[in-house]
């Protein structure tokens, strides 16, 4: 019986083993692919873009110091009295009187920060 479970276990290890080799392969086929579409010009070079995106903390200094007005409005309108509606038509009150430089400051920022593309053609058909 145990001789049975320990044969399961080596075989279950040794699959393991063989599917993390065979995606090492395949990730590596698929990196020099990418390069030689890039040599020859079909696709533009992204990996630095991607690099850049993942690296330093930038991105999160830039949006706290874009939303941090949001979140004073926030606290100043939900920590005073428990009436919840009153404080939320506040809070859209205030929030609807923020300039529009300042709206299409942060849209802008967070479509950068998140890739969001979409989201700035939106307001361009408006």
């Amino acid at each position: 019986m145990w001789l049975n479970l320990l044969g399961m276990a080596f075989k279950t290890g040794a699959d393991v083993y063989k599917r993390k080799q065979e995606t090492k392969s395949l990730v590596a086929l698929a990196e020099r692919n990418h390069a030689e579409k890039m040599a020859k010009g079909e696709i533009t070079y992204q990996g630095k873009v991607m690099d850049n995106q993942n690296q330093g903390i930038k991105d999160e200094i830039v949006l706290f110091i874009v939303i941090l007005p949001i979140i004073v409005i926030s606290y100043s309108v939900f920590s005073g009295t428990p009436n919840a509606k009153e404080k939320l038509d506040l809070f859209f009150e205030y929030f609807n009187n923020l300039p529009d430089w300042y709206v299409w400051l942060t849209v802008g920022i967070f479509s950068s920060i998140y890739g969001l593309k979409p989201s700035l053609d939106l307001f361009k058909k408006k």
